[in-house]
């Protein structure tokens, strides 16, 4: 019975609610990371570690509440924090001490952090920072790095999956796009260049870590380089730590470098599970929001309303997620099982004379399937000597069945065989998930989708 096949017949459930989806949502899905052949797994409910498909079936998760899990599902603090301000209140209208709270805490762990202004998600907090530093520079072009990514906002879509060229992505107007002046990461020539020959450049962004948590790892003398060049000019240095923040270390990765930029954008860890987003960063820059210091300055104010900016839920879940994370070892136990975990699925590639790779940093992973057929060997690859767009360059229909291979075998990657490790993973489920890679390789093989 082929990989497809075994998947439906395990999922069956999962098929009549995407039948059902179908009639209710473009193409039958909520974000596009979900989009999988023949259909999306329909998840019911998780634990720690772990989750539950519609059909019952148990799951080892790496897709981690899309990076937003570090704490793992259903942590008792989160719950109990949650369960209390809904009994007080969903939405109160009003400012709260729980958003003071939030605040505070995201103050007191992240170094750039002087003020802090709360979105409802990271695509709106990379949308906010972009016009705060327009604002402050009086510019309105910004760099930007090949593949990284920053939100679906009109502003930052060209480069990341599509129109790499700089060119406008359907919907996007081309007067738009052509404000983004795009570099390949890591290029300080390019940078100098841009910042020779354009005026009006109102910011730098990029993720510290590299594209998609490090699928295109950057060298974090990068980071030094911007922090320098930028210092002495009218630009604001933007650091996307909506993935990293709280994650790579309690501090994000601007503290685990030490490089401190101007701005930075913070999702997913941020609100312990729940919706919610923010700018940190310098108080000059952040009063463009405050009603007292623009009309002191005599300046226009940047407007910025959203009605669930700083939700009471969201602060409750956040604050309990960040003071676990400021009060344990969390980042680190994950850090840790993430460089287990890599090394056990490059051990599985090299047992079974495959030439692809795991890689990564901190407590994320990537597979690289070696689309140019290098001589690779798993346990000693290098990921810092592949090109950026051959590292994440992804052929969908084998990746597809290597994901369905895997939740046949209990785990759950993302359709990038790409994966966000917790705090809870432990031995137990890095040993199980080794052997589920295994036998998904056992199953690859024998439908000649890799040579046996």
């Amino acid at each position: 019975m082929s990989i497809v096949e075994q998947f439906k017949n395990r999922t069956p459930k999962s098929r009549r609610l995407f039948g059902r989806a179908v009639g209710a949502l473009p193409g039958g899905l909520t974000h596009d990371l979900r989009h999988q052949h023949p259909y999306p797994l329909y998840v019911s409910h998780g634990e720690g570690p772990r989750k539950w498909d519609a059909d019952g079936n148990e799951y080892i998760d790496y897709h981690g509440g899309h990076g937003a899990l570090l704490l793992g599902h259903g942590r008792p603090e989160i719950v109990a924090a949650v369960r209390r301000q809904a009994a007080r209140g969903t939405h109160l209208g009003g400012s709260h001490e729980q958003e003071l709270r939030w605040a505070e805490l995201v103050t007191d762990l992240i170094p750039s952090a002087e003020k802090v202004r709360f979105t409802a998600s990271g695509t709106e907090a990379a949308m906010l920072a972009l016009r705060l530093a327009r604002a402050h520079t009086g510019g309105s072009k910004f760099i930007r790095f090949r593949g990284h990514f920053h939100g679906w906002y009109d502003q930052f879509v060209a480069g990341y999956v599509s129109r790499f060229e700089g060119a406008a992505p359907a919907g996007v107007p081309p007067e738009v796009a052509s404000a983004a002046l795009i570099a390949d990461p890591g290029d300080e020539d390019a940078v100098l260049r841009f910042m020779d020959a354009e005026a009006g450049i109102a910011a730098i962004i990029l993720e510290p870590t590299g594209a998609h948590f490090g699928a295109g790892p950057l060298d974090p003398s990068f980071l030094s380089f911007l922090r320098d060049v930028v210092t002495d000019s009218n630009i604001v240095l933007i650091f996307d730590e909506v993935v990293t923040g709280f994650r790579v270390s309690p501090g994000g990765a601007q503290a685990h470098y030490g490089v401190t930029p101007d701005l930075t954008t913070l999702g997913k860890v941020l609100g312990g599970g729940l919706g919610g987003g923010a700018v940190a960063g310098r108080a000059d820059i952040l009063s463009h929001l405050d009603f007292e210091a623009a009309a002191k300055a005599g300046r226009e104010k940047i407007g910025h309303p959203g009605t669930h900016n700083g939700n009471p839920l969201s602060a409750a879940a956040g604050i309990a997620a960040l003071e676990i994370v400021a009060g344990t070892d969390a980042c680190e136990r994950a850090n840790s099982s993430g460089e287990a975990l890599r090394r056990m699925l490059n051990q599985v590639l090299t047992d079974e004379k495959v030439p692809w790779s795991v890689y990564g940093e901190f407590s994320g992973f990537n597979l690289f399937t070696n689309p140019g057929n290098r001589q690779v060997l798993p346990l000693e690859f290098d990921p810092a000597r592949i090109d950026p767009s051959e590292l994440t360059g992804i052929d969908p229909e084998l990746l597809g069945l290597v994901r369905l291979a895997m939740l046949i075998n209990g785990v759950d990657v993302t359709p990038r065989f790409s994966g966000w490790i917790s705090a809870v993973h432990g031995d137990r489920d890095l040993r199980q998930t080794a052997e589920a890679f295994q036998r998904t390789i056992g199953m690859l093989k024998k439908e000649s989708v890799i040579e046996a």
